[in-house]
């Protein structure tokens, strides 16, 4: 599977418009729903039966613009990928709502601490160990701060797990501020 393939998933509802031209030299938009965004594309389930072409551009609320391509269709819901590939972190952040944001970092937070809870480590020992305060580590378990990269990754190798499991494994059940979506 590769790397892209694998992009994590952010299940979000909002709103969006799917812009093309119809052949003619006119623009057309559809509304959409957009249920879901990773760094390689998204899902939108659309709001009409309205025909939408092979290639077309995602125009989020907040204005970001990203050209897509479709991959799939199942009724009218459409997976599409990115034309340009992965997405920037930039642009992923700006796909992503404030709140959706926030959950993210607290599943990351909440993996980390288990992955050091289940080597046996301190908070103050895993600090010192990627050369930051105990603070530090406290917050970013919390979901307060971001982990950088290049420290998710010393992290990873630290506590013996995959980066891909502290970014997007299973979260710890009992989470603080979750709700089951059950």
């Amino acid at each position: 599977m590769s790397e892209y393939r694998a992009a994590v998933r952010h299940h979000t509802l909002r709103t969006g418009i799917i812009e093309f031209d119809n052949g003619t030299g006119r623009i057309i938009n559809v509304p959409c729903t957009i249920r879901d965004v990773s760094g390689t594309g998204t899902r939108q389930a659309l709001n009409s039966s309205r025909w939408i072409p092979e290639q077309f551009t995602l125009v989020f609320s907040n204005g970001l613009r990203k050209d897509c391509r479709v991959a799939w269709r199942k009724g009218r819901l459409i997976g599409s990928a990115f034309v340009d590939g992965y997405a920037s972190p930039d642009e992923q952040a700006a796909m992503m709502t404030e709140e959706e944001q926030s959950r993210h970092r607290r599943q990351i937070g909440a993996r980390v601490r288990s992955a050091r809870e289940t080597r046996g480590y301190t908070e103050v020992q895993l600090a010192e160990l990627i050369g930051v305060s105990p603070g530090f580590v406290s917050r970013a378990e919390n979901g307060e701060v971001d982990i950088p990269l290049y420290q998710l990754m010393h992290i990873a190798d630290l506590l013996q797990v995959s980066l891909d499991g502290l970014v997007a494994g299973p979260t710890p059940s009992g989470l603080p501020g979750e709700v089951d979506a059950a």
